[in-house]
């Protein structure tokens, strides 16, 4: 199926509204409700893959790794891990997101993309901006790794802990896990609205399970809670152990994985929410869960460790009472954990596709309520048989740990990045001020990321090829499209002179045509097939282009602008922001100004129907010709993502190399 430039968005620099100086906006009011309902809210959506990692992350700090033995199970080693796994979520969750980079929103929104296209409507013409764009595409693609390896690990985790219910169950953990993956995206056509109100009360119940296991264990040791928030601990660690602890940190890194989802997820909910959230009730749950398996394990070393390395700390300190609700409650978060990130990929591929770094897609919006609630059937197929291939090359979560952290870190380490441009450029900090604040991110990332670099050889290449496939997709769709349009506003007629021209030329009939263009500059392409060989005007001539801000909505006061340009010739520009729906006919029902009110009945919508051609013209390669060529043939039609309706709608079609 081929697509049509002149139907494309326009992705348009969007202008500064009011206060320039304004770098942080206000919510455009997509979350609403009270300070305490929000916040339960975000437990539910925002802190599913954070809180799942308890499951493995302790266990593997303590694994060999890369053929470096484990480390010791002694208390020193013990309180290190507590404490360097403490002051990791200080730094890098409290510190770097929820007290700084959440501040840095678009319009209320957050994620990579959304501070990128605030950093590219801010510093447009900055030389420093075309690579900050790649860094932010990158990051957009170590995301889809992610999304990925999250639901395979987390419901891998899970399940396994059924082993320690019957032993019988250690064969079945991997058909199990293959079982409930295909049945969490198979219901995702259905929309999560009704299972979304589970979310909260679930996670509620599971965090609190955490902690009330690990007092449980405290109680026994109590001096390890001091222990753990005693910085000398972690520093100890690495004086002790040097470089096994450097490796080691590419499982400690296991704790915070899930943090770029507070920023990600601010704009269903709001900074205060989440930040009151993880503050009061997440980070006390979580840190009392590992200190409990830390207690645990030096109060019962024969039960936990075995040969130099531990077991499984979380499972083994579930009382057997109660060991099968728990493990069956843990299997339920992990769930959640793996439908946020499904979700957030859905989002993010509506950001992408709205900023021009995707392909239409065919998006169903699974909620009347929430605009938010999408499916995208593409990213959902496409994750699921990507997941299932993970779970079953991998077999279990520790042979996938050596694949997991490497996105999530790489992600971080550009976030920081990103946020050094807002600093210096969009809150004009002193160098004095902001220079010791991202040094310190910046140590604490290329720890991380220097620790998961290492995990390359034993699976880490897995996150690393999907992130540079998917970068190359994105940024060759966003080069074919620029060169696309080049190649078509060569040579293009003013629209201006054609309406003058082609008034006295054509017969006029009655009724409205829209013809789609891409850009306010010339004659779309449709228009002149339409002349050419019908050789008929309709009464009233719109030229349509639809501009996508670099902000999440737009008001409806600067929705639509026009221009008159007489003989029955209009320019009309609708905006819509990247989070916005762009159904053109229900925009156009609220518009009066092109020479009266648009009847649907009675208007005609032309696009253009271009064909690629790949040549040895200079641009790109002829590779990436041939794939952004696939790529068009496949994107969904402009009268589908538009909402056109299929019996107004006309397609004319051309040729065009590039």
């Amino acid at each position: 199926m081929s697509s049509s430039v002149d139907g494309d968005a326009k992705v348009h620099q969007g202008d500064d509204r009011g206060n320039p100086n304004q770098l942080v906006s206000e919510s455009h009011g997509h979350h609403r409700g009270g300070l305490a309902k929000l916040a339960i809210g975000a437990i539910g959506v925002v802190f599913g893959d954070i809180g799942t990692s308890p499951l493995y992350a302790f266990r593997e700090t303590f694994a060999s790794h890369h053929g470096v033995p484990g480390i010791r199970v002694d208390p020193v080693h013990i309180h290190g891990v507590l404490s360097l796994v403490f002051w990791s979520m200080m730094m890098v969750v409290t510190f770097k997101y929820v007290l700084t980079i959440m501040k840095a929103d678009n319009k209320g929104e957050g994620g990579s993309l959304a501070l990128l296209a605030l950093i590219n409507r801010k510093t447009e013409h900055a030389k420093w901006t075309g690579p900050l764009v790649l860094l932010g595409v990158f990051a957009t693609a170590l995301f889809y790794g992610d999304s990925m390896i999250t639901p395979a690990m987390s419901v891998l985790s899970a399940t396994e802990g059924l082993q320690y219910v019957h032993p019988g169950f250690k064969a079945w953990i991997v058909p199990l896990a293959v079982a409930i993956l295909i049945g969490l995206f198979g219901i995702q056509s259905r929309g999560t609205e009704r299972v979304g109100r589970l979310f909260g009360p679930i996670m509620i119940a599971y965090f609190i399970v955490l902690a009330v296991l690990g007092v449980m264990n405290l109680v026994a040791m109590p001096m390890i809670a001091v222990e753990t928030l005693n910085p000398y601990n972690a520093i100890n660690f690495f004086l002790t152990d040097g470089y096994r602890a450097f490796v080691a940190m590419g499982s400690v890194v296991l704790a915070v994985t899930g943090a770029e989802a507070l920023y990600a997820d601010m704009g269903h909910f709001g900074r205060k929410p989440i930040a009151v959230s993880w503050m009061t009730f997440v980070l006390p749950a979580l840190m009392l869960n590992y200190m409990g398996q830390g207690a645990m394990v030096l109060s019962q070393p024969d039960l936990a460790a075995a040969a130099g390395k531990i077991k499984d700390p979380f499972f083994l300190m579930i009382p057997d009472l109660v060991r099968v609700p728990v493990i069956f409650l843990a299997l339920a978060a992990t769930i959640i954990a793996s439908q946020a990130v499904i979700s957030g990929a859905f989002s993010l591929t509506q950001q992408a596709i709205q900023l021009g770094f995707m392909p239409r897609m065919h998006i169903k919006h699974t909620s009347a309520a929430a605009a938010g609630q999408i499916y995208i059937p593409v990213i959902n197929w496409g994750l699921m048989i990507m997941v299932v291939v993970l779970v079953l090359f991998f077999r279990s979560s520790s042979n996938l740990a050596a694949a997991y952290g490497i996105a999530v870190t790489g992600a971080m380490f550009i976030d920081t990045l990103l946020l050094a441009a807002v600093l210096v450029s969009l809150w004009n900090w002193p160098l004095w001020k902001a220079g010791p604040l991202i040094l310190a991110f910046f140590v604490v990332d290329m720890a991380y990321l220097g620790a998961n670099l290492i995990k390359v050889p034993d699976g880490g290449w897995v996150p690393l090829l999907i992130g540079l496939a998917i970068f190359t997709l994105l940024t060759t769709w966003s080069r074919g499209r620029a060169l696309m349009r080049q190649n078509m506003a060569e040579g293009t007629i003013p629209i201006e002179v054609f309406a003058k021209s082609a008034h006295s030329s054509a017969a006029r009939v009655p009724g409205t045509a829209v013809f789609m263009a891409s850009t306010n500059a010339g004659v779309p392409s449709a228009l002149l097939h339409n002349i050419k060989h019908n050789k008929v005007l309709h009464e009233r001539v719109v030229i349509l282009t639809i501009a996508i801000q670099d902000v999440p909505y737009v008001d409806e006061g600067e929705r639509c602008s026009f221009k008159d340009m007489g003989n029955g010739f209009y320019q009309l520009t609708l905006r819509f922001g990247f989070l916005e729906e762009t159904d053109v006919p229900a925009t156009l029902r609220k518009v009066d100004i092109c020479g009266g009110p648009f009847e649907m009945m009675k208007t005609s919508f032309f696009l253009s129907r271009q064909t690629l051609i790949a040549s040895s013209k200079p641009g790109m390669a002829l590779w990436r010709e041939r794939l952004f060529s696939w790529m068009l043939r496949n994107a969904a039609s402009a009268m589908e993502f538009f909402r056109l309706p299929t019996n107004r709608v006309v397609e004319l079609g051309s040729q065009v190399e590039i």
